[in-house]
């Protein structure tokens, strides 16, 4: 398309610092999991938004080194929080850069979080006396506050190129995916710290009946216990589950969602290839 331009951007961080629900407001739409448990991203995802002739292609990197993930990205996002130290994990992210000629971005996501501006002038000057980012935003993700500046700032880096994906697209993740994460995200959030990362759901079917979405997906733990916990008595922790997960797959989907769940034991699923590639995991992560 003639004059169209886009703009790929690699978001980086540490875990928990708000890169997924980032992506989900620049997008204007949660299509990338979002929870309080660290290392919740397991695949590479894709957010895409389209505005006329500019085109926004968001990468959500699930923990990633920046030399394995970015490498063909126009622009890197790193995101951290309002704390004193600059972590291990964010000084490594920081090392890569020195070896890369991308532009890098620093977001200061949980501002809400300080009261005290001179404090955030004081992590302001720390992360840019070790790195000379090309420019620093102070954001809340939560209550939506700098990200107009920020996309404004992302503008800049559009470049004249034909779009990489169809103007109506958000993600480049199948249905069948998008409602498996939407499914996890609700696990992860109901079951807090009782049930541990040994869980992961596929989507075994999804189909169109008139105006209704048909979506049957399965559960998979490493225990009997597990099992148990997730079901609940009389069914009532499986059934709120899947209840928060339709009304997000409705909103997503934009149609009525009929959501069938059922959850199995597979001893030892994770360190299985078959099992990886069935539930779309990368062995190495």
């Amino acid at each position: 398309m003639e004059n169209s331009k886009t703009v790929f951007v690699a978001v980086v961080g540490k875990p928990n610092v708000g890169k997924s629900s980032l992506i989900n407001a620049l997008v204007g739409k949660k299509i990338t999991i979002v929870s309080k448990k660290p290392q919740t991203t397991r695949n590479r995802i894709f957010g895409v938004l389209t505005k006329n002739l500019e085109q926004y292609v968001f990468l959500d990197t699930p923990g990633l080194t920046v030399k394995d993930s970015v490498s063909s990205v126009d622009l890197i996002v790193m995101v951290v929080e309002p704390n004193d130290k600059i972590s291990k994990a964010e000084t490594h992210f920081i090392s890569n850069f020195q070896h890369s000629q991308i532009p890098v971005i620093l977001v200061i996501n949980k501002i809400d979080l300080i009261s005290n501006k001179s404090k955030l002038m004081d992590i302001i000057s720390k992360y840019n006396n070790i790195y000379e980012f090309k420019s620093t935003f102070l954001i809340s993700v939560l209550f939506k506050d700098g990200l107009e500046d920020l996309m404004q700032e992302i503008r800049k880096y559009l470049i004249y190129s034909d779009h990489f994906f169809p103007d109506d697209m958000v993600t480049d993740r199948s249905e069948s995916f998008i409602a498996a994460e939407i499914l996890r995200e609700k696990l992860l959030t109901n079951m807090h710290e009782e049930i541990p990362h040994g869980t992961a759901v596929l989507t075994e079917k999804i189909r169109e009946k008139g105006n209704i979405l048909d979506i049957d997906c399965l559960i998979y733990c490493l225990r009997p216990n597990h099992k148990g916990m997730i079901i609940g008595k009389n069914g009532k922790m499986l059934k709120k589950i899947a209840t928060e997960a339709r009304l997000d797959m409705e909103n997503f989907f934009k149609c009525r969602v009929n959501l069938k769940c059922w959850v199995k034991v597979k001893d030892d699923w994770k360190n299985k290839d078959n099992y990886l590639k069935i539930l779309g995991l990368n062995a190495n992560n």
